[in-house]
């Protein structure tokens, strides 16, 4: 899957889950640019994780500070499926 198709799905999931209305790109900061809190965080993960059938590692989870981090996570978990 590429970049951009990843991109996509966050994207979605956002709108989606988070009733997020503002720009998804990659340089954003989840927290200071997205504005997500812990619970926020967490359905982000979860619903992330349920659209592209991946299980990211906790590794993967406290290394994701930006949008661009989590479209990385997922397209190695998914190299990796």
């Amino acid at each position: 899957m590429r970049r951009e198709e990843i991109l996509r799905g966050i994207r979605e999931v956002a709108r989606e889950h988070l009733a997020y209305e503002g720009p998804v790109e990659p340089p954003m900061r989840l927290v200071e640019d997205l504005a997500l809190d812990s619970i926020r965080l967490l359905t982000l993960a979860v619903a992330v994780e349920d659209r592209f059938e991946v299980c990211l590692d906790p590794e993967d989870e406290e290394a994701v500070a930006t949008v661009g981090d989590l479209v990385d996570a997922v397209g190695r978990k998914l190299d990796e499926a």
